[in-house]
């Protein structure tokens, strides 16, 4: 039998075509050329970043999301998962803080987390993005049961242990799509503030936004959908004070609009909590990572060559590879009993990001759908179960798969989908084959590498 094309739909990575390499090239170029840039770059950077980057970053957010543009809430980081873990060193405690995970989770931030030496629980994701009753109730209970606690770290001048960490990627998520409404947000707010909880957010698909109807171009959507956490949490009533560390930050990353290979991003939040942010161990011992990137990443900016590489080039990408696998599902998979996951985006028909989330009919087991599809079709897809939270049972994906349209070529994504049709077929139909596993979390690692 002759070996199929493998077809990946698990790794979460842009496809190399989208890849900005000739604007990055000119930026490089330009940073490089110039002395007064490349000196700095080359050397050891200020704690909270390249100032230049912290401004063109200031600027551009406040374009695409609103609000005056404010350096000072801008730390430069190395991207989002080097990112959680210093606000993690910083501003939490192994005996005092507690970490909600919205479920299904992004899965890789777990080590993230349990290697800070922190607990996990898991909060379901809800029709609106997040289930408030359930994660009041269990704020209150771990309130309730520990009472005041200890501290591990000694107490410093720049920094303040949260009591609780709430995880969550708010718009178009991952790995579900979903995106959480105002409505959520706001509340969601409210209850951190209540709690004394720090809001992380992944905001780093927010960008990659395109209509779901032929009525809108993708590139004319150059506006947030929803505001972010932190925005509400700068402007909802009672308004904080501006010496406050407040409660929200949100995480940015060139991961998925540069490419993953910059290793630069972003932090914003109060003035206050990005100061203490810049005072991390490793910030204060080396300066802010990526010093040489971010000299780049600037000149990207301030030519708008990055703005216009998202409006022209990889929103419509992503919407026409959005509408192939959407069209070739409700073609061959809903007729077997598959559901698509509910996206959440209320009246704008508007989705975003990377992935399509998918329940398979109820007999229909996920274990044989994952291992023929692998076997038989070389076809690598996510199950469900990868997403629970690492430490906590409670929430559970057991008929979920979830798919990426990012990485393989568009002809290759109609065709996974045929592949998986048949898996479907055959599973439900008592054939199940496949002998090879995807097994635990771990060990899909290879196959996945979507680090943010």
């Amino acid at each position: 039998m002759t070996l199929k094309k493998p077809i990946n739909l698990l790794r979460g990575w842009p496809n190399p075509s989208l890849l900005p390499t000739p604007a990055i090239l000119r930026a490089a170029q330009s940073a490089l050329s110039d002395p007064s840039i490349s000196t700095p770059g080359l050397l050891y950077g200020p704690d909270p970043g390249y100032q230049p980057l912290r401004e063109e970053i200031a600027k551009w957010m406040s374009r695409f999301y609103g609000g005056e543009p404010d350096a000072d809430r801008i730390c430069i980081s190395g991207g989002a998962s080097q990112n959680l873990a210093c606000v993690l060193q910083v501003f939490t405690d192994p005996l005092k803080t507690r970490v909600w995970m919205v479920a299904p989770a992004y899965f890789l931030a777990c080590r993230i987390f349990e290697d800070a030496g922190l607990k996990l629980r898991a909060v379901e994701e809800g029709s609106e993005g997040i289930d408030l009753v359930a994660l009041e109730e269990g704020l209150k209970k771990v309130e309730l049961e520990e009472g005041e606690t200890k501290t591990l770290k000694r107490t410093t001048p720049w920094g303040k242990v949260y009591r609780h960490i709430i995880y969550c990627v708010p718009t178009f998520s991952n790995p579900s799509g979903k995106t959480m409404s105002l409505s959520n947000r706001q509340k969601l707010v409210q209850l951190a503030r209540k709690y004394d909880a720090l809001i992380i957010t992944d905001d780093v698909y927010d960008f990659l936004q395109f209509p779901t109807s032929s009525a809108t171009s993708a590139s004319s959507l150059t506006k947030a959908l929803l505001p972010r956490l932190v925005d509400i949490d700068r402007t909802l009533e009672p308004v904080p004070p501006s010496d406050s560390f407040g409660n929200a930050m949100s995480n940015g990353s060139f991961s998925k609009i540069a490419g993953p290979g910059v290793r630069t991003g972003w932090a914003e939040a109060t003035p206050k909590f990005t100061y203490g942010l810049s005072q991390c161990g490793s910030s204060r011992s080396g300066g802010a990572p990526s010093q040489l990137a971010a000299t780049m990443m600037t000149e990207l900016l301030k030519t708008g060559e990055l703005e216009t590489h998202i409006q022209t080039v990889l929103c419509p990408a992503y919407k026409a590879r959005y509408d192939l696998m959407i069209t070739s599902i409700q073609t061959l998979l809903v007729p077997l009993g598959v559901e698509i996951g509910e996206v959440s985006f209320g009246e704008k028909a508007v989705f975003g990001g990377y992935f399509i989330w998918l329940e398979m009919p109820d007999n229909a087991n996920i274990e044989s759908i994952t291992d023929l599809a692998k076997s038989q079709e070389n076809l690598i897809v996510a199950p469900g179960h990868i997403f629970e939270v690492s430490t906590d049972s409670s929430v559970k994906f057991e008929r979920s798969i979830r798919l990426c349209f990012a990485w393989e070529e568009e002809a290759d994504l109609k065709e996974s989908i045929v592949r998986l049709a048949r898996v479907i077929r055959d599973v439900k139909d008592g054939k199940k084959g496949g002998k090879e596993k995807l097994g635990d979390k771990s060990s899909i690692k290879q196959d996945l590498g979507e680090f943010q």
